[in-house]
């Protein structure tokens, strides 16, 4: 009996070591790969010899991914390089919270946004990231002119702004809008409302989940970072107090409101700008400056396999309807009862690209910002009013998925586009909703 149970430990730690063994290689690898990547050009060179993108490429090839072309692999490159302006601003603030920025297309929302960051009390002491759902060369050029703070920019490799012939941007034999796929001749399915797959309003949930996944598990600068991380977009304008109150908040969130999961720089009601009340409020998230820790990444990451087969284009949709009711309680957030930010977009992320339709009234916009909008407004000594079962999003539709590669069994080791599954690499792209 003894030996036995001495057989049976033997056998129980040599797994382990097998275990460890095998994930000190395959980190290794990457290790590998993310140095030889590193020393790389960026977009400055589209026409540099691309010699030394080998490593590049046979690394997508293992994970089965769509083969990179040569925009997608300089754009590779370009993630893996230093922030700007460091000569400029060379140490962040020891509680810094780091902004992210995700953009798209639409350079008139741009300017407007990058020039409200520019008067926000406190944004030298962070670090700015702006991810970009493809490459866009007005984009790049309005971003590289920022001097405010340091800054980094991230693309998407797989864009279907990047692949614009082939999976995952729009093949030639595919099904569009409600296209009858037998009388079409064309390959798709439909979704739950008849509509095939279109890649550039897919790419928005996609682009949100890739950028979740590289700030929080694959940027140097940030995968070490525990705190908390604010998410805005190109057409949310933000207020001087921005950075100030979301400090406050975030230094206030575990004693006034240890149940919220996050903070948020404005109401869930995207028309609304606040109560005006002498305390803090906590409701439903938003999706206007909100701003979460790695705890509740880590959380959100668990659910993959939910948010990627949820029948919606929307990321906020997805995570109110079928991620956040899976934490097991609601998911409330803390905020202050004037808000900070204000969305002003007129028009879908899609649209309003060009001069003539930029869905911005005279090519401008006219928020006021009052004195008490320059200065941080919230108070520790305020009380928290919480809304109670507010009305919004709800779970019940029908997930429906297409031309998905693999999300089955997820683990939360990310890894650059993939996941460990059961002892494999899969891939966690959604391409295909």
């Amino acid at each position: 009996m003894a030996n036995s149970k001495k057989l049976r430990l033997k056998d129980a730690a040599l797994k382990r070591l097998l275990c460890v063994i095998l994930v000190t290689l395959l980190g290794v690898s990457l290790l590998v790969v993310s140095l030889r990547t590193n020393t790389t050009p960026g977009l400055s060179g589209l026409d540099e010899d691309l010699s030394e993108n080998i490593d590049i490429q046979s690394f997508s090839d293992s994970l089965n991914l769509p083969k990179l072309n040569e925009l997608s692999i300089r754009l590779e490159k370009q993630n893996q390089l230093p922030p700007r302006n460091k000569d400029m601003y060379p140490r962040l603030a020891k509680d810094h919270i780091t902004i992210v920025l995700y953009v798209h297309n639409r350079p008139q929302y741009l300017r407007v946004v990058v020039n409200s960051l520019s008067k926000v009390v406190g944004i030298s002491e962070t670090l700015l990231i702006v991810s970009h759902d493809g490459y866009f060369e007005e984009m790049n050029k309005i971003v590289e002119g920022i001097r405010f703070c340091q800054v980094k920019q991230i693309f998407a490799p797989y864009s279907p702004h990047v692949f614009t012939d082939s999976f995952p941007g729009v093949s030639s034999n595919d099904c569009k809008e409600k296209d009858d796929a037998g009388k079409k001749h064309c390959v798709g399915n439909p979704d739950q409302y008849g509509n095939h797959r279109s890649p550039k309003i897919v790419s928005l949930k996609h682009h949100w989940w890739w950028m979740m996944n590289t700030v929080w598990d694959g940027l140097k600068e940030t995968r070490e970072h525990d705190g908390h991380i604010l998410f805005i977009e190109e057409d949310h304008f933000i207020y001087p107090n921005a950075y100030r109150n979301l400090q406050l908040l975030v230094s206030l969130k575990p004693i006034k409101c240890p149940d919220c999961y996050a903070a948020n720089l404005a109401p869930c009601d995207v028309n609304a700008r606040g109560e005006g009340w002498d305390s803090l409020v906590a409701e439903r998230m938003g999706n206007i400056g909100y701003a979460f820790n790695r705890t509740v990444w880590q959380k959100i990451h668990r659910k993959a396999k939910e948010f990627c087969f949820f029948d919606d284009y929307n990321w906020d949709i997805t995570m109110w309807a079928t991620v956040y009711p899976l934490f097991g309680r609601p998911v409330y957030t803390l905020r202050g009862s004037r808000t900070s930010a204000v969305h002003f977009g007129k028009c879908g992320l899609h649209q309003g690209q060009g001069q003539s339709n930029a869905c911005i009234d005279s090519g401008s916009v006219n928020i006021q910002v009052d004195d008490i909008d320059k200065v941080a407004n919230i108070r520790s000594e305020w009380g928290v009013h919480v809304y109670h079962d507010q009305a919004g999003y709800k779970a019940g539709n029908v997930p429906f998925i297409q031309h998905f590669f693999s999300c089955d069994e997820l683990r939360v080791e990310h890894l650059s586009f993939a996941t460990v599954v059961t002892g494999e690499i899969r891939i966690i792209f959604f391409y295909s909703f």
